[in-house]
């Protein structure tokens, strides 16, 4: 009677240990930190790159002649068949819309007076700084000043995170703890030592996996997300059977059978 009784308690005890996770896979950034290493920042400028949707903001000192180029450019009808003209707009500063200008398959836009530009590859900095040394040798305008955005700057996030989907980033900047922020977290059921991220760069796509419980992932050059990233958070093996409702019910229910049972047991058997 006594053996009967240890089993039902070991029994026990074992279910009731296996419904206790580990608090140690759902912690990041585990262990000390080489904070001489890790202090500086290695954020990459996004580049421009085939399908990107940049709005283009003119300034100069001469506002009628301004208005005239943004007339000018945006006269274009903004429902779009794929080419590099404009296809949209956009509202930028006060009350002034813009035309939003998708880079062609060949990584061109087309601006008025200016004609074909090869854009891919370059910085939003670099196309300003050229537009507006373009503008002024063209004599369009004086003392021009251009503001180039990023207007589908997005990332997506999949796998075991509260919310997948797919997130605009309005600051065109965002790290990877940020992305999970904005998904809700990686669930209790995520790895967080196996995040991979998806990238795709002159026509190439790179894989790369993501520790975040170690210090070394905000060395990594992959810690500042990219535009148009994709972030893939694996499931741990165990989520099948955690998941399985009823399976859990009925092992709770059995458990608390089997523990009065247990104790009914020891009580008669005095």
């Amino acid at each position: 009677m006594q053996r009967l009784t240890g089993f039902l308690l070991v029994v026990f005890i074992i279910v009731l240990g296996c419904s206790c996770g580990n608090v140690k896979n759902l912690q990041y950034v585990q262990g000390a930190f080489d904070t001489v290493a890790l202090s500086k920042v290695q954020f990459v400028e996004p580049v421009i790159q085939k399908g990107d949707l940049l709005s283009i903001a003119l300034f100069s000192d001469n506002p009628v002649a301004t208005s005239a180029v943004i007339r000018q450019q945006g006269a274009t009808p903004s429902v779009s068949t794929g080419d590099n003209g404009p296809i949209g707009s956009s509202s930028l500063g006060s009350a002034t819309t813009l035309p939003t200008y998708l880079v062609s398959q060949t990584g061109e836009i087309q601006l008025f007076k200016l004609g074909t530009i090869k854009v891919e590859g370059w910085s939003k900095d670099q196309l300003a700084d050229t537009l507006e040394a373009m503008y002024a040798k063209a004599d369009l305008l004086k003392n021009p000043y251009v503001e180039v955005r990023l207007m589908n700057y997005k990332i997506t996030l999949i796998g075991e995170v509260t919310r997948p989907g797919t997130y605009s980033i309005p600051t065109e900047k965002v790290n990877i703890f940020e992305a999970l922020g904005l998904a809700g977290d990686i669930t209790v059921y995520g790895k967080r030592n196996n995040v991979m991220v998806v990238r795709e760069s002159k026509g190439k796509r790179e894989f790369q996996q993501l520790d975040l419980s170690k210090p070394e992932v905000f060395g990594s050059p992959y810690y500042y997300l990219q535009p148009n990233d994709m972030v893939i958070v694996d499931v741990a093996k165990n989520k099948g059977a955690v998941n399985d409702q009823i399976t859990v019910r009925n092992i709770t229910v059995a458990a608390s059978v089997l523990s009065t049972i247990a104790i009914f047991i020891n009580i008669f058997s005095r």
